[in-house]
């Protein structure tokens, strides 16, 4: 008779280690795979928001001037074209943009939930479109006939927005 057959106590707690090293392995490639889901969902948005105002944008020709130099208000007659001027128009839309982005504005009951988190955005005339690193820094010259929209966003939740996301398109 062999006595040495089967298992030894040592051989248990080596296959345990290894397998706990495997499963720690891929609870780690989880945690990665589930902020690159995040980031991806983010750039998806940030896209989706860029050209929600672009369409917006060809929607109100005669107001497009307001896009780039308005200041974004609510305004409550503008949820249809008629009682709206155009100027109006935009600035309700850069409002509604504007909330949309960041979430939290005022005047709306319930209050709007943020796209983005830490959304910031800013729409501009730019010849040289990818750079800026904040809508406060957005580095728009407004040189040229091409629209800008620059998205920033907090993608590592580090406090400062320092993901972003750039399109431009001519009219």
């Amino acid at each position: 008779m062999n006595k040495n057959a089967g298992f030894t106590l040592i051989e248990v707690l080596i296959a345990m280690i290894v397998l706990a090293v495997g499963l720690l392995g891929l609870a780690g490639l989880q945690a990665t795979s589930l902020r690159n889901n995040l980031s991806a969902y983010n750039r998806s948005q940030a896209t989706q928001m860029a050209y929600d105002l672009i369409d917006r944008m060809r929607a109100n020709v005669a107001g497009i001037a307001t896009y780039t130099t308005g200041t974004a208000s609510a305004k409550a007659n503008c949820k249809n074209i008629t009682g709206c001027s155009p100027v109006e128009m935009a600035t309700n839309d850069l409002y509604e943009w504007t909330c949309a982005l960041a979430g939290g504005c005022e005047n709306n009951t319930p209050p709007i939930a943020a796209t983005l988190p830490g959304g910031q955005g800013i729409v501009c005339l730019d010849s040289t479109p990818n750079d800026g690193t904040s809508a406060a820094i957005a580095n728009c010259d407004g040189a040229g006939n091409t629209y800008v929209i620059k998205i920033w966003w907090d993608d590592d939740r580090s406090g400062t927005a320092s993901r972003q996301f750039v399109t431009s398109f001519t009219l």
